[in-house]
């Protein structure tokens, strides 16, 4: 039988932290800090502070910095404001959305309403609240302007069921209250179950006496118990061997809860003296370290890996090293039956809710598929937060939503870094220089600015006073301004940006102006278009040039190669063609190697070789003047398309080079 025990490590006025190991094991962790205002739970007076009929929800300024989102689906009946509609609500009969009048029929602006704190606020959200009221005990959840009672959905025996209702019912509970019993109500007498309930009962009374005492206003009603009482309250159970603390003023206040709330379960508190921590005696704090990894080891080699975004958290499942199995398909179900009892645990330790998307690996059976579902199900049951599954999809998605009632673990131990604010990544100082260039001309081109002070890293000073210093240069000379660039900043992407005008006040750089009609001008108005003029000199010559040489150039062997590679890629080109086509290539290729340099005239045609090497085939015409490139990149490009060029000038002869650049018909 397994061995269950849970560990209260108290640091007075600071910190509190609540492990419920088995067999050695972390299964549950919850933490409390002083500097933490936790709010779940709580009971205010509220006042509406504005309607948005666009989203069916109201918000609730009840007394903190950001107001409470309440949706119409959390409205309790008695504001609806109709005519013959009851004011109370049945256990379990909550009344449909699409039965529900639309919101700015129900609350106006400045109406006092009773809430309830759901959920925290999460980044820049605000609380979450709700007008159904509930107040827990040790095994009864009392729920005021309700009817009816009822148990717990986690029950699933149904012997159980019908039992524990009898038995509350014999108690004669108050008509206007409704009451649900808890997991840890089932299997107690009918003594603990009237002890709670009195004790519930007298809770309301000094609710309601606030309430009357704040006739007018906001303000809190009931807060929860500290962490400590409200764990024991909640978690504590049956199975649970004995609760140890290290603490002896928390100890005590556990043990007296636990004398009125369960006299019968005897005294299972304990105190620890040692000097060694709890946790490190426990071995807790190791586990403690990998709550919060992104990359969790599975036993069989496999791995999972943790992604969170504000809402949505995706798993990802690795098989990685697991090879125990012979075929794919046994590898795949083991490692997710590993992976699935991991993700439900990590689920419980880290606090994560929202949307979870679990890629697992792909399996083929169905049955397994079955499983798979089955035993994330069986390892939700002891989760306290409300869960939802789905079938695994045919990419292998398992999908589920889990409640959210805090901030997660991590979010509560760690915060955001200063230079990514989360996100991961910083930009690189190549890019930050670039950035700081444009804001500088943003700002150098106001008239008020007179000189600018930039505040950057060390890694951008550097890049921007190397790399960069002839266009800072150039642009403090052109619109004579100077720029100060100072060191400082703790982050890569530090920028701090200061103008000053000419009597050494700080400016405020103001925003571009909007875009004038006149700063525009017609691509026609920028000068006449360049025309560029192809060369049809060789195209002409290439009629002129002899068969015979020709056939005498295909021949060589040089041009076979170029031959069976235009064979083999060329599209829709003929065998005759190519003959014809790709020979005096290759003979071109073998006269500039063998013909001697000449330096070429310009407005000459002297026809030697290597005039006709260094004379481009495309000019470009600009007003009437005919500009030559002085690059030999058109010869290369031509080489090798053999575009435009003449038959003649691939001679390796003079004579023959010379006739080729003669004009047709001269």
């Amino acid at each position: 039988m397994s061995k269950r025990e849970m560990l209260i490590n108290y640091a007075g006025g600071q910190e509190c932290r609540i492990a419920i190991v088995e067999d050695g094991q972390l299964e549950e962790l919850y933490q409390d800090r002083a500097s933490a205002d936790l709010h779940v739970g709580n009971i205010y007076k509220g006042r509406v502070a504005h309607v948005e009929p666009a989203i069916q929800a109201a918000f609730i300024d009840f007394g903190l910095e950001r107001s409470g989102f309440l949706h119409i689906t959390d409205l309790h009946p008695m504001y609806f404001g109709q005519q013959n509609k009851e004011e109370k609500e049945r256990i379990g009969q909550k009344t449909p959305h699409r039965e529900r009048p639309p919101i700015q029929n129900c609350l106006r602006r400045g109406q006092e309403i009773l809430v309830q704190v759901l959920k925290e606020g999460l980044g820049t959200k605000g609380p979450t609240v709700t007008s159904y009221l509930s107040i827990p005990g040790r095994f009864l959840v009392l729920l005021p302007y309700m009817e009816r009672l009822g148990v717990s959905r986690k029950v699933e025996d149904d012997d159980a069921r019908r039992q524990m209702r009898k038995i509350l019912d014999e108690l004669d509970p108050p008509k206007e209250f409704g009451f649900i019993i808890r997991t840890a109500g089932i299997g107690r007498t009918k003594s603990d179950l009237k002890r709670d309930l009195a004790y519930l009962q007298r809770l309301w009374k000094m609710i309601d006496q606030r309430m009357k005492n704040q006739r007018s206003g906001i303000g809190e009603l009931y807060t929860e118990s500290d962490l400590v009482i409200r764990t024991i309250r909640d978690v504590y159970t049956s199975d649970i061997d004995r609760i140890i603390v290290d603490d002896v003023s928390a100890a005590r206040r556990a043990q007296n809860f636990l004398a009125i709330a369960s006299p019968r379960s005897g005294s299972p508190v304990f105190v620890y003296n040692d000097p060694v921590p709890l946790f490190d005696r426990f071995g807790i704090e190791q586990q403690i370290e990998t709550i919060n990894a992104r990359v969790v080891p599975l036993p069989s080699g496999g791995s999972l890996v943790f992604d969170s975004a504000e809402a949505l958290v995706a798993i990802d499942v690795n098989s990685g090293k697991s090879r125990e199995s012979r075929d794919a398909e046994t590898t795949a179900f083991k490692t997710n039956l590993e992976a699935t009892d991991e993700v439900c645990r990590q689920l419980r330790l880290r606090d994560l809710g929202g949307v979870v998307v679990i890629d697992l690996i792909d399996m083929r059976a169905l049955k397994h598929r079955r499983q798979i579902e089955q035993r994330f199900r069986d390892n939700l049951k002891r989760d306290r937060a409300r869960t939802h599954t789905t079938s695994i999809s045919q990419f292998g998605i398992l999908e589920m939503t889990r409640q959210r009632m805090r901030p997660s673990l991590k979010t509560s131990i760690y915060m955001n870094c200063p230079s990514c604010n989360g996100a991961g990544h910083v930009k690189s100082p190549e890019s930050v220089v670039l950035d700081v260039m444009r804001r500088l001309a943003l700002t150098m081109h106001q008239t008020r600015v007179n000189r600018v002070e930039l505040t950057i890293s060390p890694d951008v000073a550097f890049q921007l006073l190397n790399r960069k210093r002839g266009q800072l240069t150039t642009l403090e000379q052109k619109l004579g301004k100077r720029v100060t660039v100072r060191v400082g900043g703790g982050s890569v992407d530090y920028i701090e940006l200061a103008a000053f005008d000419a009597q050494d006040h700080k400016v405020m750089v103001e925003p571009p102006h909007p875009l004038d009609d006149n700063s525009l001008t017609p691509i026609n108005a920028c000068g006449e278009p360049i025309e560029i003029v192809e060369n049809t000199e060789a195209e002409n010559t290439d009629q002129s040039q002899p068969q015979e040489d020709t056939e005498t150039a295909s021949e060589t062997t040089e041009a076979k190669p170029r031959r069976r590679r235009r064979r083999r890629g060329g599209r829709g080109r003929g065998r005759k063609s190519e003959t014809t086509e790709t020979a005096p290539l290759a003979d071109a290729d073998a006269s500039e190697e063998q013909a001697p340099a000449a330096p070429a005239t310009d407005g000459q045609d002297s026809g030697e070789p290597a005039q006709e090497q260094t004379t481009p085939s495309v000019t470009v015409e600009v007003n009437g003047n005919v500009q030559t490139p002085a690059t030999d990149k058109p010869r290369r490009r031509r080489r090798r398309g053999g575009r435009g060029r003449s038959r003649g000038a691939k001679k390796s002869t003079p004579d023959q080079a010379v006739a080729s650049s003669e004009p047709n018909g001269s």
